[in-house]
């Protein structure tokens, strides 16, 4: 069954151009860590690939590292699944963006939504849509974090359950983070991220859109 339209989130987005080639839908995922400073740059660099649509989904504590507004894409965060569930007969915010997207890609992942993910808690629009993510499909994570958060034990503990669910590890790079550590811990630059975006969706067999 064909998901719904979804509404336009209250965040102004650009109007997505008519490709000849086939459509592919990304969906971005963005966390509080500092590195999503790179969402915009991030975005823009995805949108050069032919064909590709994306739509971005935030936490709220992720947003106090980048403008909404210069995101030209719709992004939508918890206060959007709540306005627009009203009653029985409403679509369900996560639910539509999982059927939407071929691929999504989690960038950054902070330490606080690795854990959340690794044990199955869902408290917010993102964690649902992971959560509820159809397992054929890629799920690709970016973790970001302090070099102490990165070498606890638990985190390597924790990115194992990731990827034993079917998720692809993007591993993070050795770096000066901005709090001023120097260590692993950085998300991995975005070239990288949308190489392997890339190769992700020239291994899907993706009908095309009408």
């Amino acid at each position: 069954m064909e998901p719904i339209s979804l509404p336009e989130p209250g965040i102004p987005a650009a109007e997505s151009s008519s490709v000849p080639q086939e459509t592919f839908h990304v969906l971005v995922g963005v966390t509080g860590s500092v590195a999503a400073l790179k969402l915009p740059l991030l975005i823009a660099e995805l949108l050069k690939i032919p064909g590709l649509e994306v739509k971005v989904v935030t936490t709220e504590r992720a947003k106090h590292f980048y403008n909404t507004r210069e995101i030209p894409v719709p992004l939508y965060s918890d206060e959007d699944e709540w306005q627009l569930w009203k009653g029985r007969s409403d679509p369900v915010l996560h639910i539509e963006l999982r059927r939407w997207a071929h691929l999504m890609v989690v960038a950054p992942l902070d330490a606080n939504t690795l854990a959340k993910v690794a044990n199955g808690i869902c408290d917010n629009l993102l964690t649902c849509v992971i959560r509820a993510w159809d397992l054929s499909k890629p799920l690709l994570f970016c973790p970001a974090m302090n070099t102490a958060m990165w070498e606890h034990p638990i985190t390597a503990r924790q990115v194992e359950q990731l990827k034993g669910f079917g998720y692809t590890e993007i591993p993070c790079v050795v770096k000066k983070l901005v709090c001023g550590d120097e260590g692993r811990g950085a998300m991995a630059e975005v070239w990288t991220i949308v190489e392997r975006v890339k190769r992700s969706l020239e291994e899907l067999h993706v009908p095309r859109q009408s």
